[in-house]
């Protein structure tokens, strides 16, 4: 594993989604309901315990998150959402994997492929970039004086971690998607605080990007399918200036 930290990626988030709450919440409550699908009871579906984990990292309020298990289990009306992936590229050559739960498919893949085409990108077809990217369970902790860095990391290790990175401003624990849940239900019976935890799409190499256009495309792409609502995760291997991720 590179030592790249997502940790400034997800400040960067978290401060916009200060300013976007109602939509990420909106998003996570989303994913949680497709969960909840397979049941309502987080014990006996991990795939419902990790999206419930990803929305408390996001502060999403408990009400809501129940509100969100009830849909997707039937207890309030039926969700009917088709998770599709697209792929593509962005200015400078950057791999990017957008993942979208819409109820209308052309609606969806008419606003990615705009969306890409009004940056300087292009969609491609399935397979395009994905070959680029790992699929990996990422848990991010918030480095502070109290935290001891040797216990953390053997904590993780003998949850199922197979990677640690220490950052100079926080942790980063990697695990294979089938032994995320796990970890993250361990760590989290320690007590240990999380500033993030997610099964996410990690780049096998980046990209730098240092034309100063091109950084301006980037941005607006991203910023342009946080706006979506039928777009719930972008993930892309652009190694940006400091500042800018």
């Amino acid at each position: 594993m590179s030592g790249h930290s997502k940790w400034s990626n997800i400040k960067h988030k978290k401060g916009k989604a200060d300013a976007m709450r109602g939509k990420i919440f909106t998003k996570l409550g989303k994913e949680i309901a497709i969960a909840a699908k397979a049941g309502g009871d987080p014990a006996s579906n991990s795939k419902l315990a990790d999206a419930i984990a990803k929305a408390r990292s996001n502060n999403m309020p408990s009400d809501t998150i129940q509100r969100a298990i009830k849909k997707g289990s039937g207890e309030m009306g039926g969700v009917d959402y088709e998770e599709i992936i697209y792929e593509g590229y962005a200015p400078g050559g950057v791999a990017v994997i957008v993942t979208a739960l819409t109820e209308n498919r052309n609606r969806t893949a008419g606003d990615v492929r705009h969306i890409f085409d009004r940056n300087g990108g292009s969609l491609g077809v399935s397979g395009a970039v994905s070959w680029m990217f790992d699929k990996k369970g990422v848990i991010i902790i918030e480095r502070n004086e109290e935290t001891d860095e040797e216990e953390l990391m053997m904590s993780a290790l003998e949850a199922g971690a197979e990677d640690f990175v220490a950052e100079e401003d926080s942790f980063e624990i990697i695990t294979a998607p089938e032994n995320f849940s796990e970890v993250r239900r361990k760590l989290e019976e320690q007590g240990i605080p999380m500033a993030s935890a997610e099964v996410t799409m990690v780049p096998q190499n980046y990209v730098e990007v240092a034309d100063e256009e091109d950084v301006k495309k980037i941005n607006k792409m991203m910023d342009m399918f946080d706006d979506n609502d039928d777009v719930q995760d972008v993930y892309h291997n652009a190694e940006l200036p400091e500042g800018e991720e």
